[in-house]
């Protein structure tokens, strides 16, 4: 059995911020909202390219320069810079889903220290925490621009240990995404996927510690254990 963990680290991400209005975002530009997602999972395996093969770059950078290629031979209302401009700063006015801002501040009561781990920036989670009232619950909101590689790289979780002075294992990644949650995993982290859809975990990802349906459950849970 694995020991209560001392610091739970959450992906931000989908995980923590609702993400669904970044389809409006490119509705208002003139693109299809469907193309929000074609978009997000390009950025993400540019990303993942790019740290597989030792090198990283600003999830910022690759966001904006993935959106000049997916508005190709989109017939947008505004020229395509501006375009770009206002689906960037949609990550700016993302909200929290509904089951976090209870589920953090009863983790936090509890005693647990809570960090993050995004592969965005922490400007971002800082206001969006701030807006929610829970940023003082956060100890420190660390972004894998300060580590060697994107997540899920195993240097990327090692980072966050180090910077939290605990080992791997007194850690536990939260996630929605398994890749994340398999890194981590493999990275000597215990983990909870954050399941709010009813998704199916894939088979061939290392399966999670825990599958929680929201932040607000997991407080539950791990509270209960003392």
């Amino acid at each position: 059995m694995n020991p209560k963990p001392v610091v739970i680290v959450f992906d931000v991400n989908e995980t923590l911020s609702d993400m669904t209005p970044m389809a409006a975002r490119f509705e208002e530009v003139g693109a299809p909202g469907s193309l929000a997602k074609t978009w997000f999972a390009a950025l993400l395996r540019d990303g993942f390219a790019l740290a597989a093969s030792g090198t990283s770059e600003k999830f910022a950078v690759v966001g904006a320069e993935m959106l000049r290629d997916a508005f190709r031979g989109v017939a947008l209302d505004r020229g395509v810079d501006e375009a770009i401009t206002h689906v960037m700063s949609g990550f700016g006015q993302l909200e929290l889903h509904p089951d976090v801002v209870g589920g953090v501040r009863g983790l936090s009561g509890s005693g647990f220290r809570l960090v993050t781990l995004t592969n965005g920036s922490t400007g971002l989670s800082d206001a969006m925490f701030t807006a929610a009232g829970i940023r003082d619950e956060f100890e420190a909101l660390l972004t894998v621009e300060d580590a060697p590689a994107w997540k899920p790289v195993r240097a990327a979780y090692e980072y966050a240990a180090t910077a939290c002075g605990v080992t791997p294992l007194e850690m536990l990644l939260v996630a929605v995404h398994p890749w994340d949650i398999h890194g981590a995993a493999k990275a000597g982290l215990q983990t909870a996927w954050v399941n709010r859809s009813g998704a199916s975990y894939p088979s061939y990802f290392e399966a999670p510690s825990l599958i929680v349906g929201g932040i607000d459950e997991l407080s539950e849970i791990l509270s209960a254990q003392g």
